[in-house]
């Protein structure tokens, strides 16, 4: 099946699961054109059909309740309950069953494109042996949340490196186009629920972010309390894509909750699973981190290391280490490497496949003015 057809068939189906935004879609059609990095971030549903087929022989390893949809800027802050700044994994949209393996290659997938876009300065051998040097660690030690009020000074500096412009934050946020209409009854009371005082004064804006889940309806709720800005935000929610890339067979529960509650980490107390929307709080301090976003010097390779960590301590909360270690020391040198090597491939060849139906806006243009010159 080409990706075109894929594409088409998944948006059908989500379309049945919740309401899509179609000029979000269009623009997340754009940006799947313009870089592989993007394309891989926007087509999850994608990579859980063509992952088995690619990755057989990873298939097999022990399974998991695993994030699906990761990669390298699928992390970044928030504050526990006792308002420390703590790291880590902070999008569960795609989470399902599934081996370990698929985490760690997605991972490793992801961090060959960024060294390719030159987002990363890292070989990729060196950055597939931090990840599972990271991961390993965990494993073997039962895991722990990365809390940066006392520990990892390196990663809290890169961590609060992009809390510089925090003006800029509320900016954007209040140049979000309102809501036309009503918000959902669903969204509206996880969104109060949430609220320091449930019949608060505010007011909703559309807010147009992330790539996997770009077309699904996102309210954020802006609000004054104590003469300072607070946001919230409602995001819908919809089965995992590897549920519809299998074939819609067995439970389509949203397991976005069950993994946070099972994880080993220090969970964010403003972030819950709501019905069929995900409610969390939005502040500087409580986002996702591009990498773009990091100072320039940075140890990458120590980065990549709590990369790999983190993700083990998502895993942990469902299997036991010892199954998932004695499956690893089976596998042969360079597994990652490789099979992060084929995804990127396959990938690629899907990328350009989508180029030649969904051409850039620059790409247009060109072509445009070439048709004028022609006469």
């Amino acid at each position: 099946m080409k990706i075109q057809k894929s594409t088409t068939r998944y948006e059908q189906w989500l379309a049945k699961e919740l309401t899509i935004i179609p000029e979000d879609l269009k623009h997340k059609h754009e940006q799947m054109s313009a870089e592989t990095f993007s394309f891989l971030r926007a087509t999850y549903y994608r990579w859980a059909q063509i992952w088995p087929e690619v990755c057989g022989d990873l298939a097999s390893a022990p399974e998991v309740l695993a994030v699906g949809d990761l990669h390298v800027e699928n992390f970044g802050t928030w504050r526990d309950s006792e308002g420390r700044l703590i790291w880590g994994i902070n999008d569960f949209d795609e989470t399902a069953r599934l081996p370990y393996t698929h985490d760690l290659t997605r991972l490793a997938t992801s961090a060959h494109m960024a060294i390719g876009a030159n987002h990363l300065c890292i070989d990729l051998k060196d950055a597939t042996r931090a990840l599972l040097e990271g991961y390993e660690a965990s494993m073997a030690s039962g895991g722990r949340p990365f809390v940066l009020a006392e520990h990892h000074k390196l990663l809290r500096d890169m961590a609060i490196h992009r809390l510089k412009e925090v003006c800029g934050f509320w900016e954007k946020l209040e140049n979000c186009k309102p809501v036309r209409g009503k918000v959902p009854p669903g969204a509206v009371k996880g969104i109060s629920r949430m609220l320091p005082e449930p019949k608060l004064a505010r007011k909703y804006v559309h807010r147009v972010a992330g790539l996997g889940s770009l077309g699904r309806q996102r309210f954020v709720a802006l609000a004054q309390w104590h003469n300072s800005s607070i946001a919230r935000e409602a995001k819908a929610m919809a089965p995992s894509a590897c549920w519809w890339a299998a074939g819609c067979k067995g439970s389509s529960r949203i397991l976005y909750q069950q993994i946070l509650n099972t994880s080993v980490r220090c969970c964010d107390p403003y972030v819950k699973l709501k019905g069929k929307w995900i409610v969390r709080r939005l502040a500087p301090d409580c986002s996702r981190i591009e990498i773009s976003d990091l100072p320039k010097e940075r140890d990458e390779r120590l980065l990549l290391r709590a990369m790999g960590y983190e993700t083990a301590n998502v895993h942990l909360g469902s299997r036991k280490a010892r199954s998932v270690l004695a499956d690893l020391k089976k596998r042969p040198e360079g597994w990652l490497v490789k099979a992060a090597e084929e995804m990127v491939n396959a990938v690629t060849r899907d990328w350009h496949d989508w180029r030649t139906t969904h051409p850039t806006p620059e790409v247009r243009a060109k072509l445009a003015a070439v048709k004028v010159a022609a006469g």
